[in-house]
């Protein structure tokens, strides 16, 4: 793609003001994590027990916790770890529900084997199988990773599987078979190019639930362990201060929820804008 083309490509998505703002707001929360060191006021494990449970003011904007550690500093950091892992699991399970969701929709032998095991993976509720993962492995921010892109593989799996069906059956695939060309370069080349937009868009959506599943895993004590900064374990441990000092979790929270919703609307912005039908209704 030249560089009009991805000229185009933006001014398409941004068309609409909600999928702008929600790019921008984003992009500022990943900023942030990423310079966490430069732009955090303060140590996110600098404990002034004198402190604690402090409100908002001019010095700590967002309060501090029960150890006197500022609250907005830890969810900077946190962001780091958050998102961190959401975009782990993003990888994971995108190489390995691709790859799985190629083989099952081109090659026929293979496609009932792998979409019993997705039917049965997906018949269990993602956090219930996640939780099970993780007792398994032992809570490690590596683990939940692992976890988690197991519990999302196989939604990719049934993405890149349909869409690779009918990719398959178009005259240039058969075309291509007919002169003798590799099956490994029919499907790079050829099924995954054009089977690449909806994998994009569910990447997105993966984001987000991933970033709330590391959450819940922190939240119930089967994920990160508490002294890694996550917005999951900061509720967990502000928790029981919340009826005296409800900004230790009431932050973090809305770090969760803004940077879900933000991923939310870029992923529906991006399958508005794939999707030749939507992007005619646009």
């Amino acid at each position: 793609m030249d560089l009009a083309g991805i000229v185009l490509f933006f001014r398409r998505l941004f068309r609409r003001k909600l999928v702008l703002f929600a790019t921008l707001v984003l992009a500022l929360i990943v900023v942030l994590a990423v310079l966490a060191p430069l732009v955090a006021p303060y140590s996110p494990t600098g404990m002034r027990v004198a402190n604690r449970l402090k409100p908002p003011s001019g010095i700590n904007w967002f309060g501090t916790d029960e150890f006197g550690r500022d609250v907005l500093s830890r969810i900077i950091y946190g962001g780091r770890a958050s998102l961190g892992i959401g975009m782990a699991v993003v990888i994971a399970s995108m190489l390995a529900g691709t790859t799985l969701g190629l083989l099952a929709g081109y090659f026929r032998t293979l496609d009932g084997i792998i979409m019993r095991m997705v039917d049965a993976m997906m018949s269990l509720p993602d956090i219930l199988l996640a939780i099970f993962l993780v007792a398994v492995l032992g809570a490690s921010a590596g683990n939940v990773v692992l976890a988690l892109a197991i519990v999302y593989t196989p939604r990719v799996v049934r993405v890149v599987r349909g869409s690779t069906l009918v990719v398959r059956e178009l005259p240039f695939v058969e075309a291509a078979r007919t002169i003798g060309v590799s099956t490994w370069r029919i499907l790079t080349r050829h099924i995954l190019l054009n089977v690449a937009s909806p994998i994009l868009v569910q990447a997105t959506f993966i984001f987000a639930y991933a970033v709330l599943a590391e959450a819940g895993l922190s939240f119930l004590g089967a994920g990160v362990p508490p002294e890694i900064p996550t917005w999951g374990t900061m509720i967990a441990t502000g928790q029981q201060y919340a009826d005296q000092a409800v900004w230790v979790v009431l932050f973090p929270g809305l770090a969760i929820v803004l940077s879900a919703l933000c991923l939310q609307l870029l992923g529906d912005g991006l399958r508005d804008m794939l999707d030749p039908k939507l992007r005619k209704a646009l």
